[in-house]
């Protein structure tokens, strides 16, 4: 088995957590500190920026480039933070929750070719313990309505499809 790019995955790891800060903070603007779910929300937005410090800091000592797309990213989250909140408090949960999922999913491919290759239980350690407060996301998001969003199916899909998109691209720009 090939080694694992290390540098690529921290790389898309910290731009993927710059990303949710960018889609939470479009949220709260839109929503304020007194809609349905903004504590919820700033809570979890408060755990991503804790990952994308230590993702930043990480990647300053291992000399590791962050994207080139990050000024793309943060336009493009805010403007998904928005818009969700903007369709209704469950379409900002929807938001999370597809996102969420697709992260989930992106840690966990991770975390099984790190455990496989052994190399790095630092990154390993970082990934598993910021994929369960993904996973606690998701499920508070699905608890408060996701599923009630207009047109959940669709809005899901797409969010995830965009996640998938980002995730590949950012490994790779």
């Amino acid at each position: 088995m090939p080694k694992p790019d290390i540098h690529r995955m921290i790389r898309v790891d910290q731009a993927g957590e710059f990303g949710a800060t960018r889609i939470y903070a479009g949220q709260l603007a839109v929503m304020g500190d007194r809609g349905p779910h903004s504590a919820e929300i700033a809570g979890m937005a408060e755990q991503e920026a804790q990952h994308r410090a230590k993702f930043d800091a990480l990647m300053a000592r291992r000399s590791v480039r962050p994207t080139a797309l990050q000024p793309f990213w943060s336009v493009a989250g805010y403007a998904l933070g928005a818009a969700t909140a903007l369709l209704g408090p469950e379409a900002a949960m929807a938001c999370t929750a597809a996102v969420e999922e697709e992260i989930d999913r992106h840690y966990s491919d991770q975390l099984d070719e790190l455990e496989e290759d052994g190399s790095d239980p630092e990154l390993a350690g970082m990934i598993e313990e910021f994929r369960e407060d993904e996973r606690e996301h998701r499920d508070a998001a699905l608890a408060a309505g996701a599923e009630n969003a207009p047109a959940y199916p669709l809005l899901s899909g797409l969010i995830r499809l965009g996640c998938r998109t980002a995730i590949k691209v950012s490994e790779r720009i």
